[in-house]
């Protein structure tokens, strides 16, 4: 586990020394100085004047007025009359036969044997490495006991 927690870290520091010791910036130099400068780009043609093009008026319509709603008289509804619903019959009692006892079988007491606990290993003592221009941060907590 402590391996896997130090990768990243060590990814991030790696990836650093790659990023900041590899320079280009002597070849950019050379590139600038050998180089003739760029031509000065072609003017960019205006964009031409689009006419508007012409909307006819619209003419103005009269539409007819809506004709009256003529008042409907509906006849009187027929009074229903629904019919009483029975009474349901009573259910004759039924006498059923008692339930056998359930028998559930006795578990039986184990005492498992002690689990063995996991050896202790010592490991070697890390080399310190130090890069240039890069401090060295502390650990924010120490590290787990084992």
């Amino acid at each position: 586990m402590a391996s896997t927690s130090s990768f990243s870290p060590m990814a991030l520091v790696v990836a650093l020394v790659l990023v900041l010791g590899t320079s280009t910036c002597h070849a950019a130099r050379r590139l600038a100085d050998d180089t003739a400068p760029a031509a000065a780009p072609a003017a960019i043609p205006a964009i031409p004047a689009v006419p508007k093009p012409t909307i006819p008026a619209v003419p103005a319509v009269t539409v007819p007025p809506m004709p009256a709603v003529p008042a409907v008289t509906l006849p009187p509804m027929p009074a229903v009359t629904v019919p009483a619903v029975p009474a349901m019959p009573a259910v004759p009692g039924a006498a059923l036969p008692p339930l056998p006892a359930a028998v559930v079988p006795a578990v039986p007491k184990v005492t498992l044997p002690p689990i063995p606990g996991m050896p202790k290993v010592t490991l070697p003592p890390m080399p310190s490495v130090s890069i240039p221009g890069m401090p060295t941060t502390p650990f924010l907590a120490p590290p787990p006991k084992a």
